[in-house]
């Protein structure tokens, strides 16, 4: 049987949610039926490159500095399309997906397109480019309904719009796996370690995050904290680090491919984000048994129901996640009870096998058209 083959395009492979989502999804769909293509612009942001080609994925790197040179690369996506005999593509954020359109305005390929993020978040260029081509594609989908709320609301499109939630292979994020996280940090094994996994950019508001833990430190020094990532606010964030005292208490092990022993080694998965699209990091420590604790920015609300899978505060009144965690921290049973519940949430509604099995189908349709 001839497969079919799908180009992604995304602007980086880094360790972002979007972006590690790739290689996740590639390792279970249907390589049978279809041939999977990458193609991305940032050079040195390509984390993801080794794990995509190691499950079976083609990566190509179309170097471009910035967002006007990237747009200039669509002749090169064209060339390789129509060399790779390629059917569909499917574009993941903004940039990517304008390039994406040009794309299919010359040549007529198919492109679906993810949106992972609210609309009112962007940049008003961003938001404005987005709504002049929207409709420039075949159908796009957004990871909760949350965002997809937020295209209907702000880009009116003709095109089809459909929620898609995102996944989390529970088979590969599953816990009882060996960590030396703990050890290699120097944090005792009865400690209670609070965790995140972010990129550090202001919506994910890891200063006031640090605060809470802090706060948490005033009433028990057992307890720890674990930031796994980086970005443009490192310096800032560090700044308040030692500001607040917490060099040796809060670790940064900086940008990982591989975080499982991260999550293994978390008691909490605390977020204090003020919007988010539907993290993927959020479901992976779900997956790994990590109780959940944090605000209810974006598509965090369709995923934790509140004091049943987790426990969620609003938005503005993030210093209330201090109290949150403190519950559980007093209250063991109470810390278990809620650890079991989150696996049990994403092996019921966001495996990643359902997200694939969905999207398959959307290939499929798309293509036979």
């Amino acid at each position: 049987m001839k497969k079919t083959k799908i180009l992604h395009i995304i602007k980086s492979l880094g360790r972002g949610g979007a972006e590690m989502l790739l290689p996740e999804t590639l390792k279970i769909h249907d390589k049978e039926k279809f041939e999977f293509h990458y193609i991305y612009f940032l050079p040195w942001k390509d984390q993801m490159v080794e794990t995509l080609q190691s499950a079976g994925g083609k990566v190509t790197c179309l170097e471009a500095n910035d967002n006007i040179r990237l747009m200039l690369q669509y002749k090169k996506i064209i060339s390789y399309c129509k060399k790779h005999d390629i059917k569909l593509i499917h574009c993941h954020l903004p940039w990517a997906g304008f390039v994406g359109r040009l794309v299919f305005k010359k040549t007529g390929i198919p492109v679906l397109y993810t949106e992972h993020n609210m609309q009112e978040r962007y940049h008003i260029a961003t938001k404005t480019i987005n709504k002049f081509s929207f409709n420039s594609q075949s159908m796009a989908f957004g990871v909760s309904n949350d965002v997809t709320a937020s295209i209907q609301k702000n880009i009116n499109p003709t095109i089809p719009v459909q929620t898609l939630l995102n996944g989390v292979n529970t088979d590969s994020f599953k816990p009882g796996q060996e960590s030396s996280i703990r050890k290699d940090f120097g944090i005792p094994e009865d400690a209670v370690v609070i965790g995140n996994v972010a990129v550090f950019r202001f919506q994910k508001r890891l200063v006031e995050w640090l605060k809470v833990i802090y706060e948490l430190r005033q009433k028990n020094e057992n307890i720890y904290g674990i930031i796994v990532g980086a970005g443009p606010l490192a310096e800032e964030i560090k700044k308040e680090w030692k500001s607040l005292g917490l060099e040796g208490v809060v670790f940064f092990p900086g940008l990982q491919t591989n975080v499982k022993p991260y999550f293994e080694a978390f008691d909490i998965f605390m977020m204090s984000s003020s919007f988010e699209g539907l993290p993927i990091a959020l479901l992976e420590a779900m997956s790994m048994e990590c109780a959940v604790v944090s605000t209810d920015a974006g598509g965090i609300k369709e995923v934790i129901r509140d004091i049943e899978d987790g426990l969620i505060c609003p938005v503005d009144k993030w210093e209330e996640l201090s109290y949150l965690s403190q519950r559980l921290i007093d209250q063991p049973k109470e810390l278990t009870k809620y650890k079991l519940a989150a696996r049990k949430r994403v092996v019921e509604a966001f495996s990643l096998k359902r997200m694939v099995d969905e999207l398959e189908a959307y290939y499929s349709e798309t293509v036979n058209v």
